[in-house]
């Protein structure tokens, strides 16, 4: 994922966590906020220590960035979004990891119109 989609300041984590709203799903949880700064859809990933090790961790994080790939040219800008990986994303296959961001997005009305 390019620099500029990232969210990258343990402040902004912690800004969008604390004021966003919160969408869960059996493997992710979204957590979304309207940027204060940025004109660009910002996305962050968060794997904690309950998902599993480190090997663990890191899959289930390179899980959600491919997965997350193909959505972010038709989000709509000054978004920030956090992905929260939950354990049985380590087991899920990419398919399995596309749906559920789908089910999330649509949820959180992110697309835009023609996409839904």
């Amino acid at each position: 994922m390019q620099r500029k989609f990232r969210l990258t300041r343990s402040e902004d984590f912690k800004r969008v966590r604390r004021i966003g709203k919160s969408y869960a799903h059996p493997l992710v949880v979204l957590v979304v906020q309207a940027s204060e700064t940025s004109t660009h859809i910002r996305v962050g990933v968060i794997a904690g220590k309950t998902t599993g090790n480190a090997v663990y961790r890191n899959r289930a994080k390179r899980i959600l960035r491919e997965a997350l790939r193909p959505y972010l040219k038709s989000f709509a800008s000054g978004l920030d979004l956090i992905l929260i990986a939950r354990r049985p994303l380590v087991t899920a296959t990419l398919e399995d990891t596309r749906a559920a961001l789908d089910n999330l997005f649509r949820r959180a009305q992110i697309l835009p119109a023609d996409e839904s």
